[in-house]
């Protein structure tokens, strides 16, 4: 179990002056009521569309959870957090009521959920006559069950403890008649006990002669007692259950560290993955050895697809070379697919074919059968109805590119048809993804009208995203535009809820405008008629009193850049404002793309958690998600990375000044993860701005040798990039104050929490101005409300203290030089 300590401000391994000491005893700080009152207003509920388009649940959850769901007792083991009463990874959110109503509102129930009930998942079934739900209890998980037709919530006695530590504790089968848990062994004995002061003797590790380039990871097993642990917490078994009759429920197979399990389209088989011995002390579960086997439905093994081991020596942006993506052909009774490796999985090598999906259909006892070869790595497989026709998907990584192949299985000497050839990055060319349907088996498949697929798209352009669904013709290539969003707004399409090739479809759309708060419609695209389906009011019409705005500018090199700005209405005409600027760093290989706007200036301004739009209701102007490109070849784009974000840096505010906003002598920036790295990383490289706010950060690329972010090359193959891009080695250069925030159990991989810790150190060394704040319980991003409204006043605070009192000409024009050597 983790002990955890009151909210700390500074290092706890400094020797505390009077004034660190008087620091370190301070509680939860709390903002402005009316930002409070933002932040506590429950959103409006989650909605789940029915697979046949007829019904829908309206989920409802509090806005934040409370600190005591954040530090319910968890055990860390094998990389995941573990919650030993729930069994299952670790859960602080939950939703607390459920609403089934048709899609049109005619008919609506409000179920019979008892009070303080905590909800953890909600899965419509497969053919939408049923759909469950988990309830969180004292006792562990428990399922619940609701038949449409009745709307009643049944309790489902699974025989014994749900399991969810390895992953999600139930999945349909039978056409949505049965449910296949995983639960606690029967057979399970009490837990492990360790003597913790009689250890049977050191933590051993060795290495030799082989490459394992590993990045960070998180609450690892060290011992042989942890091992153990995570044995306990994360065997299960196997149990069937008829819904329409749960006491004739049966065991399937031997228990295990089950991982997975995959019914085949006609419920006579199970895919399932299985984790084994031996374990690693330095990978998470996910690269522990694993048995992928086809099981009969009785539980006898089958066949075994795949036994692959440690995953410790897979090259940098690799894969294995055993089989991987194993997955059923939904449109087969029992064929399982999969791809292998061409290359040695290492994509340094040079190939002419990368990947090959291999094929094995039932009773799975003659060799697997090769059906394609792609080029680059494959990314998956998305089938039709019609079982002779799939898309095989790939990517290059080199260029960041992919391309779609529509292959014809009944043509195998035909080469199949590219139907997408595109960068990754390109967000104006994206031509959206495909809509499927869900089958009674549970499988997706494509929506197919005759010769007709159906895309959704976000419509990105210069303007914004105006989404948008089209109609492409797979005979002969050409795309039809059923319908786009209108200017002004912001409506996309959610599902496609009835359709066919004679006419247009009608679609479920989600509808927002900067006054009016997201809803939902019917639009019946044949006869133009629409009708709302949802009357969700304001839920914080205090954000009212922000006006949003997309602005677009150059960098020096000419490169296109834009920005979410944000004002509060009441500004006086001509006043410059204190400018926060919030970003967050993305890798581009060519100008153009990196140029390209992302998201819309028509959505309704709504917030959740520590949102930096807060500050525009706190009389900020804000620049949110203002572009951060870095542009370059994949293997050396970081080694100009300092120089590109202090010219996006320096372009974001001299438009600011430009627009008569903002008062360039009055900036600060924020942001977190990698965001918060490109904030330190710019207060240490240049004079822009008076202070900044860093969240859940990395500030030591010497604690991240084996690649962080997109970097690919270790530390030993590019020494002076990873130093050169280390705050903490430059924070004898770093003048402006600095406000560190970080969760006190962050478990994301390079941002452990020491990052922040020992950068405040560094600061401090140095003479410089830093505050620490540790939030308990918290991990990389900030969920407790308590920690959630600290974040918001500590960060309005800084930037108030060091930036918005900034003595200044708020008239002043002359520009500060980009990237001012310290």
């Amino acid at each position: 179990m983790r002990n955890f300590s009151p909210l700390w401000i500074l290092s706890a391994s400094l020797a505390l002056t009077p004034l660190a000491s008087a620091l370190a005893t301070e509680g939860y700080k709390v903002p402005p009521q009316e930002i409070v009152d933002v932040l506590d207003a429950e959103p409006t509920p989650e909605v789940q569309i029915s697979p046949n388009g007829r019904w829908m649940l309206l989920v409802s959850r509090p806005a934040m959870p409370s600190i005591e769901d954040i530090l319910r007792p968890w055990v860390g083991l094998a990389g995941i957090r573990i919650d030993p009463k729930l069994r299952s990874m670790q859960i602080t959110s939950f939703a607390h009521a459920i609403t089934l109503r048709t899609l049109d509102g005619s008919d609506e129930h409000a179920l019979a959920i008892p009070e303080g009930t905590r909800i953890v998942d909600v899965a419509w079934g497969p053919t939408s006559e049923r759909f469950v739900f988990t309830v969180a209890t004292d006792s562990g998980l428990e399922l619940r069950v609701v038949e449409v037709a009745r709307k009643a919530v049944e309790r489902i006695d699974v025989g014994g403890k749900l399991n969810a530590v390895l992953g999600r504790a139930y999945t349909w089968a039978d056409d949505g008649r049965t449910l296949i848990v995983k639960r606690v062994p029967s057979s399970r004995v009490d837990a492990p006990t360790h003597a913790a002061d009689k250890p049977s003797g050191p933590a051993v590790q060795e290495t030799s002669g082989r490459s394992s380039p590993l990045r960070t990871y998180q609450d690892l097993l060290r011992s042989p007692a942890d091992e153990s642990d995570f044995e306990w917490y994360a065997e299960s078994e196997l149990v069937e259950i008829p819904l329409d009759r749960p006491a004739e429920m049966k065991r399937i197979g031997k228990p295990g560290l089950i991982s997975g399990v995959d019914p085949s389209p006609d419920g006579g088989h199970l895919l399932v993955e299985r984790v084994k011995r031996p374990f690693s002390y330095v990978l998470a579960y996910s690269g522990f050895p694993e048995s992928t086997e086809v099981w009969s439905r009785a539980g006898s093994l089958e066949r075994v697809v795949a036994d692959v081991g440690l995953a410790d020596d897979i090259p940098m942006e690799g894969v294995r070379t055993t089989p991987r993506n194993v997955q059923w052909q939904p449109t087969e009774a029992a064929t399982l697919w999969w791809c292998e490796a061409l290359d040695g999985g290492d994509p340094k090598t040079k190939a002419d074919k990368r990947d090959r999906w291999m094929r094995l259909r039932a009773p799975f006892t003659s060799a697997a059968e090769p059906v394609f070869e792609l080029a680059w790595r494959a990314r998956g497989l998305t089938w039709f109805p019609d079982p002779t026709l799939v898309l095989a998907s790939e990517y290059d990584r080199d260029r960041k590119w992919m391309r779609v192949h529509l292959v014809d299985l009944a043509a195998p000497g035909e080469k199949p048809r590219v139907i997408e050839d595109r960068s990754i990055q390109d967000r104006y060319g994206d031509p959206g993804t495909l809509v499927s349907i869900v089958l009674k088996s549970g499988e997706r498949v494509l929506r197919r009208d005759g010769n007709f697929l159906y895309r959704i798209g976000n419509g990105a352009g210069a303007d914004g995203d105006r989404p948008f669904l089209d109609r492409y013709d797979i005979a002969n290539s050409r795309t039809e535009r059923l319908w786009q969003c209108a200017n002004g707004v912001y409506e996309r399409p959610v599902a496609i809820v009835e359709s066919s090739a004679s006419k247009k479809p009608t679609i479920v759309t989600g509808f927002e405008s900067p006054t009016d708060p997201s809803n939902y419609r019917l639009r019946e695209l044949e006869t133009e008629k629409t009708l709302a389906l949802t009357h969700f009011a304001d839920p914080q019409p205090a954000l009212r009193k922000i006006e949003q705005k997309l602005v677009t500018y150059k960098r020096a090199d000419g490169v296109e850049l834009s920005a979410t700005l944000y004002l509060p209405k009441d500004r006086r005409e001509g006043e410059r404002l204190p400018l926060f600027v919030w970003a967050y760093p993305q890798e581009f290989t060519d100008a153009s793309t990196a140029g390209q706007v992302a998201g819309s200036p028509n959505r309704f301004v709504r917030v959740r958690g520590p949102s930096q739009i807060l500050f525009a209701l706190h009389g900020w102007a804000v620049m949110d998600n203002a572009s951060m490109p870095v542009v370059g070849p994949p293997e050396t784009v970081n080694d100009s990375f300092v120089t590109q974000i202090v010219m996006n840096a320096q372009a974001a505010i001299d438009h600011a000044v430009s627009l008569g906003v903002a008062d360039r002598e009055r900036c600060a920036v924020g942001g977190h993860s990698y965001g918060a790295f490109m904030t330190a990383n710019l207060l240490v490289h240049c004079d822009l701005f008076k202070a900044g706010v860093c969240r859940s950060g990395a500030y030591n690329r010497t604690l991240t040798p084996f690649g962080f972010q997109s970097e690919r090359r270790t530390i030993w193959e590019a020494p002076k990039s990873y130093l050169e891009l280390s705050p903490f080695l430059g924070a004898q250069k770093l003048n402006e104050p600095l406000l560190l925030i970080h969760g006190e159990l962050d478990d994301n991989p390079g941002t452990f929490p020491i990052q922040s810790e020992r950068m405040y150190q560094a600061i401090k060394g140095n003479g410089g101005t830093a505050r620490i704040v540790m939030l308990p319980g918290e991990s990389h991003g900030y969920r407790a409300r308590e920690s959630v409204l600290a974040t918001v006043a500590e960060s309005l605070e800084w930037c108030d203290r060091f930036a918005r009192d900034f003595k200044s000409d708020a008239g002043a024009k002359k520009p500060v030089e980009a990237g001012t050597a310290r």
